[in-house]
């Protein structure tokens, strides 16, 4: 063996472990920001250790697809907060081409030699990659809310979509057994991308958090599968980590809104429930101005902020820190409620709260904080709906119920900034905002906890 390719093992290992220490570093906010840069680090070793392959004979495509990528990356990267879910999917979708395009090239180059597992693995790569590629896109145009968040549906839907798949799995069938038959093969990619688009339609917002991390495990088992016919390890190692903890994260959602797969892919959650909605307009609310919010907050003992999409799309989360100084200034034990599927990817509020440098310790999750909303004074919600829904509990006949939820209802004063009673992702009534102890605080997220702190710094206190 040559000394390039022992360098480019060790450079390939390398990346391996960083790739690995960065999936155990994201588990902790405290060290997500060390696990971002090894896997920085790692990507980059694996780059260069590709350039070094002897089987490269001209560089001059590479630099220019590497210019290209960089013109493209470098903006992609520097988007809001608020965008950082649709910018997640567009990195599914930009992975999952690259894996199809680097299938159908090797396929028309060496199908007629490969062996039949390594052809099966091909076609289930380009497979995985394809529906990725339309399932990714189409995520992100409902979470930029270019297309409709609401489920599309129609009467048949789910045959349709499985025939969709059953067809491009017996044609791959097909090529296994006869490759020379390469004119089918352009017909399995276009079921698959057609089948991609048919997959995520039907899906609401409210389930976007689970489709972002499957989508994302899609993307990384058709990585695994490319590493198997390019005899990478790395890309092996690479896919797997990516697929199965994509896997497991969508168990995690799943587990957390009390749904299972099936539900999520095929249960067109998230349509507005009209006898829901009707019902709201025979109950009243009681609503507060921001220098009653102010006064009630300033003279609570123990406040509990529960954020949600609202707060991530008014950009509140600097006046939210804001908010957080003023009461531990003046004693008051502020602590923060997070719910795994608020917002709409995994770990949406815990990155926003964090760009606010707001302490890891204050933020708690949903079991931890649970218990501590009976000893309450306040609850202040931020924009959440489904995830502070008490129907979850109590209404047999709600989508949601069985979802376990954030009980803030047991706190003695809950306010609900909303800019309206329209129903959240999961397209129900609340009955929250009807009880007593509930103050409706109507308005932008941002502007509203800007007018507290305000109303707060001008005198409000103990």
């Amino acid at each position: 063996m040559k000394l390039t390719d022992h360098l480019i093992e060790i450079t390939y290992l390398v990346a391996s472990v960083l790739f690995i220490l960065s999936l155990k570093w994201m588990s902790s906010p405290k060290t997500a920001r060390h696990s971002v840069k090894a896997g920085q680090f790692g990507m980059l070793l694996a780059i260069i250790g590709t350039l070094l392959h002897h089987g490269i004979v001209d560089y001059k495509w590479i630099g220019i697809a590497l210019v290209l990528g960089s013109l493209i990356g470098v903006p992609l990267g520097k988007v809001a907060m608020t965008a950082v879910p649709q910018r997640t999917a567009l990195s599914h979708a930009f992975g999952a081409l690259c894996v199809t395009l680097v299938g159908a090239s090797h396929f028309y180059l060496e199908g007629a030699h490969m062996s039949t597992f390594t052809m099966t693995v091909l076609l289930l790569e380009v497979i995985l990659g394809s529906l990725t590629i339309t399932g990714s896109l189409m995520a992100a145009g409902k979470l930029q809310e270019v297309l409709p968040q609401r489920p599309i549906t129609f009467r048949g839907q789910n045959i349709f979509n499985l025939s969709l798949l059953a067809i491009a799995i017996i044609i791959s069938v097909f090529l296994v057994l006869y490759p020379d038959r390469q004119a089918l093969f352009p017909l399995v990619i276009i079921l698959s991308l057609v089948f991609g688009i048919m997959l995520v339609i039907p899906i609401g917002g409210a389930d976007m958090p689970t489709v972002i991390s499957l989508l994302n495990s899609y993307a990384g088992l058709s990585a695994a599968a490319m590493g198997f016919v390019l005899d990478s390890k790395l890309l092996i190692i690479a896919g797997a980590l990516d697929g199965s903890s994509g896997f497991i994260l969508s168990v995690i959602m799943s587990k957390a809104m009390n749904r299972s797969f099936t539900n999520v892919l095929f249960g067109a959650f998230g349509q507005v429930q009209v006898a829901a909605t009707g019902q709201q307009e025979q109950r009243t609310v009681r609503s507060a101005t921001p220098d009653e919010a102010a006064s009630i907050i300033s003279a609570a003992n123990r406040v509990v902020v529960v954020p949600g999409y609202g707060m991530a799309v008014a950009q509140a989360q600097h006046k939210v820190r804001e908010l957080y100084d003023l009461l531990t200034k003046k004693g008051v034990d502020v602590r923060f409620a997070i719910h795994p599927v608020a917002g709409r990817m995994p770990g949406h509020m815990n990155v926003l709260l964090a760009e606010a440098d707001i302490p890891y310790d204050r933020l708690l999750d949903m079991d931890e904080i649970n218990p501590e909303f009976s000893q309450t004074d306040v609850a202040l919600i931020i924009g959440a709906n489904d995830v502070t829904n008490p129907a979850a509990r109590t209404d047999q006949s709600s989508p949601i119920f069985g979802m376990p939820i954030l009980d803030v209802d047991k706190a003695r004063t809950v306010m609900v900034i909303k800019r309206s009673m329209n129903p959240g992702f999961a397209g129900i009534d609340n009955p929250l905002y009807y009880y007593d102890k509930t103050l409706m605080l109507f308005g932008d997220a941002k502007g509203f906890v800007n007018d507290v702190v305000r109303e707060m710094s001008g005198g409000g206190g103990h």
